[in-house]
């Protein structure tokens, strides 16, 4: 994940891997699977008739994430006048190439979004308002796009310029066997209890947590959900959405911080961690090197198919026994180019995406993920006793507490590669101290908003 290219004169943009779907009901008041494409009310600024006449929609997506091809594939088999040529980069190529690539003529009609602030002050991005009212998407649970919305120059409110292609949920997958080994009988109640198991892993000779460290900070999962759970959350997300007085420095990132350090120290995390990359780190878990793993719902399916009944998912625990959940949680955001040469079909295809059965059900069984859209459509089923269906369930529990906050690798367009994965490495490779690590995030961080 890894290029450097040009880029222009303001901020750029970030995005990590993948806001759940706060109002996930899955009652469903109208027939199961209806499929709403095309029923949408009409709006002078905009087209929501396809049409039949041959379109190629380009997508800019991320390599390793098979959902966008996926939902591209079905929806020309179901549309086959609609084409798609779909370009796929690591995620920090696209980090670099996104505000280069929509600012040049051959802008692609969908592309997966850096974090939107600075594409949106640079005119890069499709206001999408238009089809809000279109396709009725204010219908959707106001929670689900607030996390897409900009105005005044920060998250959260303000017109939409994106949309999810699956709304994912963060927490910890672990080995159902090794967990035995250990004495794990169910989830942990609190962070004291997961540390008592991370010790006991340890003593009996297993590896405590599988995480990468290497191109981009994996460790920041621990870190952000311990971060999460040790102050308030709405201060984090404060911060990610970039309010007027927010700040890293903290007594609950202090802390959380200086609970990695103790757990590098402890060899709780491989020991080339820094050498070791998302893919590497995946691999390893399955080869069953890992009592945790620290990651998302996205990999749900692939860990069915790799480690059929040995693997359960559980959201972080809370610090005191009975407190509410809080877990990273994001949609596949996708947008249109401003330059977009088929904006009415891409923005047919991101509804299409939210409303069909077949694609809701892809997004399941395929992106490991709660489609999203209309609270009164029901989320596909996952097949029982697989980690995919706890996965499901747990973000039903998320929404349901109310829970969901972003990552902190959004917060600006540079932050995650200029200042948290490279002082997460010196953090673990012990060149940092947490003090440092604190204080480091915010400088950068106060340095790209000063831009």
């Amino acid at each position: 994940m890894a290029d450097l290219l040009t880029k222009i004169p303001r901020r750029r943009a970030l995005v990590l891997a993948p806001l759940l779907v706060i109002g996930l009901a899955a009652t469903a008041c109208s027939a199961p699977g209806a499929d709403r494409s095309s029923t949408a009310g009409a709006d002078a600024a905009v087209k929501t008739d396809l049409g039949t006449a041959p379109v190629k929609l380009e997508m800019y997506a991320e390599t390793g994430f098979p959902l966008a091809k996926a939902l591209a594939d079905e929806f020309t088999k179901q549309h086959p006048n609609v084409t798609f040529a779909i370009r796929e980069d690591q995620f920090t190529v696209i980090v670099e190439n996104a505000p280069r690539v929509m600012a040049s003529d051959n802008a692609p009609d969908i592309i997966r979004l850096p974090t939107m602030v600075d594409l949106v002050k640079d005119d890069l991005l499709k206001n999408l308002d238009p089809y809000v009212s279109a396709y009725g998407w204010d219908k959707f649970p106001a929670s689900q796009l607030m996390q897409l919305r900009v105005g005044d120059n920060t998250r959260g409110t303000g017109s939409l310029y994106g949309m999810g292609l699956g709304y994912s949920v963060t927490g910890v997958f672990y080995n159902k066997k090794l967990a035995s080994q250990v004495g794990m009988t169910q989830p942990p109640a609190t962070v004291a209890e997961f540390e008592q198991l991370l010790a006991k892993a340890k003593a009996g000779g297993v590896q405590p947590i599988m995480q990468f460290n290497k191109n981009t900070a994996g460790i920041n999962f621990p870190h952000q959900a311990l971060q999460n759970q040790f102050g308030d959350p709405a201060q984090v997300a404060d911060w990610i959405f970039q309010k007027p007085g927010a700040t890293f420095d903290t007594l609950a990132a202090l802390k959380a911080t200086q609970t990695i350090q103790k757990w590098a120290q402890a060899g709780y995390f491989p020991k080339d961690a820094n050498a070791l990359d998302y893919a590497g780190m995946v691999g390893q878990f399955q080869k069953g090197n890992g009592l945790f793993m620290f990651n998302g719902d996205w990999e749900s399916a692939n860990l069915d198919k790799a480690m059929p009944g040995n693997v359960g998912f559980f959201l972080f625990p809370a610090e005191t026994a009975g407190g509410k959940h809080v877990a990273m949680s994001a949609p596949n955001t996708f947008g249109v180019s401003a330059k977009a040469k088929n904006p009415d079909t891409a923005a047919y295809f991101l509804n299409w995406v939210h409303t069909n059965a077949k694609a809701r059900e892809i997004a399941v069984t395929v992106g490991g993920s709660s489609p999203g859209g209309p609270s009164d459509l029901p989320v596909p089923a996952a097949a029982p006793n697989t980690v995919l269906a706890e996965t499901l369930k747990a973000a039903q529990q998320l929404g349901a507490e109310n829970g969901a906050v972003d990552f902190t690798a959004n917060a600006t367009g540079g932050i995650f590669a200029a200042a948290i994965t490279p002082e997460m490495q010196k953090l673990v490779a012990g060149q940092q101290t947490p003090e440092g690590y604190v204080k480091a995030v915010q400088a950068e961080y106060a340095k790209e908003l000063s831009r």
